[in-house]
């Protein structure tokens, strides 16, 4: 074994329950000083908890942490932030309305007779971020700023705070693939400065490109650690599943029927310009067809969606479903036309999140005859209707249908979304990013589900950062740009490098309206 010198971090036989499950069960992993360590596994391996316990979020049941060989108690953040450890959260600790300034220097702050040195301050955060190449406007709301963006903030407070082991928690679920390449150079970046990372991930190609060693996890149980240059991909994942998994999605070509869902010359304002986010888009989704939004975050993808669904109000153009004008529908209405969502936002927008489990799969649906009885909620149907649920679409929790959904991981709170909207079996389904921070293993059975949709005559609307899975699963590509539709591919015939000059605005087609029949 290495002199315990070399490694900065050691988590020693680690242990911690909760009610209803062993999230870790003796887990050891060591931590190199100036490598990029992954741990990988599947959703509700244990992953988060165990960085948890190092961020000091949660106390171990049992084993010790080493810092530099000698034993520390971390028992809260602060200790962990004293010992230069810090953290990129998988659902970021922004404050919505602070500007990215403050937001960074939040907890750590400069004072002078009790007033905060704002001006130093933002020298040093220019400083790291010019060093670092991370971008950000630091006047900017937190609100108003692309997911991609509110990473970079949460890397830059971690920097700020001088720490010198840095945690990132599935940091790529929410980027583009452009986004992805960068903070992989970023990552590269700081290891050469000194800086160890560990990183969290179930995306095996990104494993096999930035990390040095992987340590896997299943099911809360320490599989083993490999050096990355000597090991595979198709055996990463068999460690981290326990069977093969495959990678590629079965389908047969398309069979589109009639339009369901018609848009014309939409126009969305942005919330955070003075200008429209969505410029005059129209395109069709047809019955039996998966038609994918795909483009770099940040494109109007976003506010598009929330045009269609009811959470924002479009300022021109019109939208059909069925037949039916909904432009200017409350977002029940939409819902009953036949709309069901999977949203971007798990936590904002598709769970309330000190709901249970069997709660929050009836949020739509309490009102219907099978779950109430003369305004009274039946809740052994509730219960029954959770189980088959929970069942089917494998989503894993401690508790069962009594899970509160804040405690679930986030993969199955994913999981979660996707069985109650898929299961209220209407028209449309609109699905942004719907496999966002999912293993491959859960990926395989949504797309899955996704395709028999399609087959069973559902349109479905597809917004989608992750280039494999839109060239994977969609029969037709619209690519967004700057808020507008600048292409229409065909995903048989064209390639990713293609999709990627659209995407970046380096090419369009004229006449890319998407109305073509």
């Amino acid at each position: 074994m290495d002199h315990e010198q070399d490694y900065v971090i050691e988590m020693l036989h680690i242990t911690k329950e909760f009610p209803g499950i062993k999230a870790n069960d003796d887990i050891t992993l060591q931590l190199r000083r100036g490598e990029i360590h992954a741990l990988l596994g599947e959703n509700g391996a244990g992953k988060s908890t165990l960085m948890s316990v190092l961020f000091g979020l949660y106390q171990p049941d049992q084993g010790e942490i080493r810092k530099d060989g000698k034993p520390v108690k971390i028992n809260n953040p602060n200790d962990a932030t004293a010992l230069h450890i810090g953290m990129v959260h998988q659902h970021f600790k922004l404050i919505d309305v602070f500007t990215v300034l403050d937001n960074i220097i939040l907890g750590a702050e400069d004072t002078k007779f009790g007033f905060v040195q704002r001006k130093e301050a933002r020298k040093k955060v220019e400083e790291l971020s010019r060093r670092y190449g991370l971008a950000v406007d630091l006047d900017a709301k937190v609100e108003d700023i692309t997911v991609g963006m509110q990473q970079r903030v949460e890397i830059l407070k971690m920097l700020y705070r001088d720490n010198e082991v840095l945690i990132f928690d599935e940091p790529t679920a929410v980027l583009t693939p452009q986004e992805i390449t960068e903070l992989m150079q970023i990552m590269k970046g700081l290891v050469k400065e000194g800086k160890s990372i560990l990183f969290i991930s179930h995306k095996l190609n990104e494993i096999m490109e930035v990390s040095d060693r992987v340590t896997v996890l299943r099911k809360g149980r320490y599989i083993g650690t490999v050096v990355t240059a000597e090991t595979t991909a198709p055996e990463l994942s068999r460690m981290m599943v326990g069977h093969d998994v495959q990678l590629v999605v079965d389908k047969a070509p398309a069979q589109p029927g009639d339009v369901v869902l018609s848009v014309r010359d939409l126009h969305v304002p942005s919330k955070l310009y003075k200008h429209d986010a969505v410029k005059g888009v129209s395109f069709d989704v047809r019955a039996g067809e998966i038609v994918c939004i795909a483009g770099i975050d940040g494109n109007g993808q976003t506010e598009l969606v929330f045009g269609l669904t009811g959470l924002e109000k479009c300022s021109a153009g019109t939208i059909q479903m069925c037949g039916q004008d909904i432009t200017h529908a409350p977002i029940r209405k939409r819902s009953e036309a036949g709309i069901s969502h999977i949203p971007e936002d798990r936590h904002k927008h598709g769970l309330v999140l000190d709901f249970s489990l069997e709660q929050n799969l009836v949020l739509q649906t309490f009102e219907e005859l099978r779950f109430q009885s003369m305004g009274f909620i039946r809740f052994g149907e509730v219960r029954k209707y959770a189980e088959r649920l929970i069942e089917q679409y494998d989503v894993r929790s401690g508790q069962g249908p009594l899970t509160v959904a804040r405690s679930m991981s986030g993969g199955n709170q994913q999981k979660a979304i996707i069985a109650r909207e898929i299961d209220r079996d209407l028209p449309l389904i609109i699905a942004v990013q719907p496999t966002r921070g999912l293993d491959v293993g859960a990926i395989e059975n949504i797309h899955r589900q996704i395709v028999a949709q399609r087959d069973a005559g559902k349109a479905v609307l597809l917004v989608s950062l992750e280039l494999d899975e839109v060239m994977n699963l969609s029969d037709r590509i619209l690519v967004m740009y700057e808020g507008e539709i600048v292409g229409e591919l065909d995903p048989k015939k064209t390639t990713v490098e293609e999709l990627g000059l659209y995407m970046a605005g380096a090419k369009r087609q004229e006449h890319a309206e998407g109305v073509r029949a």
